[in-house]
């Protein structure tokens, strides 16, 4: 069960270390590349600006996007913006976010959205997939933020999603997620030998999201190599 208001706790505090390092990036470094091929660290801030008022949309129910080529659009259209423009658009969509939240009463949080290509959740799941893309492109903007800077609370909230997200995908065995402090998450397909996949927390979130190449985790159960993980 998502708990909204401390996810958006946690999001403010991810949201303002986010711009913490996107105040430091100049014109040139900010047209750099990303660690996401073809991007540019302008394509990752572009994409997270209007993340958030793609989210905006869907808590007024309205569409997320008009369409993926509106969206692709968007991102190309303000890449290459400078630095300053960057930051005040990551900053004042964040906080569009942020009032769009804090006016839904705890009923609306319990409806049913719908999300892109059809995707449905809870209202209530989307102040932690706006963390997840807020911690993941932070990551992608190779700029110091890591893997190992990820927070506790997110990780927690992360694994919880991730492996609810791979639960019953043909494309990979029954896993089991195990953090060194003995806690699991099933996740994974319903065919073939079972593999428990062990490490931090941050760790696995790193291997689960693609950002790691699964470095520091240790694989039991049927042994071999850590699976493909299909695309989230």
């Amino acid at each position: 069960m998502n708990d909204p208001a401390a996810d958006l706790l946690g999001l403010q505090d991810s949201t303002d270390r986010l711009l913490a390092t996107v105040a430091g990036l100049d014109d040139t470094a900010v047209a750099r590349p990303s660690r996401l091929p073809g991007w540019t660290r302008g394509h990752v801030l572009a994409h997270l600006a209007r993340n958030a008022d793609a989210i905006v949309n869907v808590l007024a129910g309205r569409p997320m996007y008009a369409d993926d080529n509106a969206r692709s659009a968007d991102i190309e259209r303000d890449a290459a913006r400078p630095a300053a423009e960057h930051l005040a658009d990551l900053r004042d969509s964040a906080a569009r976010f942020a009032a769009a939240a804090d006016r839904l009463t705890d009923q609306e949080w319990q409806t049913t959205v719908t999300l892109r290509n059809g995707v449905t959740d809870l209202a209530a799941a989307l102040p932690l997939r706006r963390w997840v893309e807020v911690e993941l492109h932070h990551i992608d903007l190779d700029a110091g933020h890591t893997v190992a800077d990820l927070p506790g609370a997110f990780t927690d909230g992360a694994l919880l999603y991730l492996a609810d997200r791979f639960t019953g995908h043909p494309a990979l065995p029954p896993m089991e997620l195990r953090a060194e402090d003995g806690r699991a998450w099933p996740t994974g397909g319903d065919d073939g030998p079972g593999l428990v996949i062990a490490g931090t927390p941050a760790a696995l979130v790193g291997w689960l999201t693609g950002r790691t190449d699964g470095t520091g985790l240790t694989l039991g159960g049927q042994g071999g190599s850590l699976p493909v993980l299909p695309p989230l």
